[in-house]
């Protein structure tokens, strides 16, 4: 691994055909390189198989790296195709992003690679940062959590859908519920008013049926005073209609006595 960076050193110093531009390129992959140079806990064909592969993909830094720039993006995820060997690259904004990105690809067109087990997300020649070592189920675990988690997306906005429905609909309801109360207590209103209407007039009648009665009482006790009264003077008449033939007789004799005697004196003047 130590020579892979001397040569990669070497190569910028002298400016092969192989490594154009600055040489940062090469620089950010092979950090990569220095870190794997120390001692490590990795069996050693494993360590073996990390350097192959780093090597391998510093072969192909310009390239790398023309693609990124090309794609705008902060970085990529790059590997070696694993029955070929060409070089894959898929930009994002992240390791995850790249993922995703290629995760959309048709499932059975060229699209599709063979992909290793580890792959490299590659930053941008401007960002200061070394590639990341990724493994492939890590991506594949993050994306079925944002896949999981885009699902709960949806149906949480199918149930908050739901939900402003079942509020549409229910305060549709209770607009109508409020409409027929109100009109519930409209016609009430009208019936309360009708029978305090009724209960006025029925008050009304009494009133006057009781003025009527007391008139009535009064007109009875003025009619039974009057027939009393009239009784009385009819009683009077019949006893001064029995009285006045003896009256009258009496008068006449009474008359007839004085004539008599006015008729005895005219008599005696003679």
């Amino acid at each position: 691994m130590l020579q892979l960076l001397l040569v990669l050193l070497g190569r910028m110093r002298r400016g092969v055909p192989h490594v154009r531009g600055s040489g940062l390129p090469l620089m950010s992959l092979a950090v990569v390189v220095v870190g794997c140079a120390s001692p490590s806990l990795l069996p050693e064909a494993q360590a073996v198989a990390i350097q192959d592969r780093d090597r391998a993909l510093a072969l192909h830094a310009d390239a790398i790296h023309a693609a990124i720039s090309q794609s705008a993006k902060v970085g990529a995820l790059v590997f070696l195709d694993a029955k070929d060997s060409h070089l894959v690259v898929l930009p994002g904004e992240s390791p995850a992003d790249a993922w995703a990105r290629y995760t959309m690809l048709p499932e059975n067109g060229t699209g599709r690679v063979s992909m290793p087990p580890v792959l490299t997300f590659v930053h941008r020649a401007d960002v200061p940062k070394a590639p990341e070592t990724i493994p492939r189920s890590v991506l594949q675990q993050q994306a079925q959590l944002r896949d999981a988690w885009r699902r709960i997306e949806e149906r949480l906005s199918i149930v908050q859908s739901e939900l402003a429905e079942s509020k549409r609909e229910a305060d549709a309801s209770l607009t109508g519920a409020r409409a027929d109360m109100q009109a519930a207590l409209s016609s009430l209103a009208e019936d309360l008013a009708a029978v305090r209407k009724f209960m006025l007039q029925t008050a009304q009648l009494s009133s006057l049926n009781h003025e009527l009665n007391v008139e009535t009482e009064t007109g009875l006790r003025t009619v039974a005073t009057a027939s009393q009264e009239l009784s009385a003077s009819s009683a009077r008449l019949e006893e001064i209609m029995r009285e006045l033939p003896e009256r009258l007789a009496g008068q006449l004799k009474e008359l007839a006595n004085r004539l008599d005697t006015i008729q005895g004196k005219v008599s005696s003047l003679k």
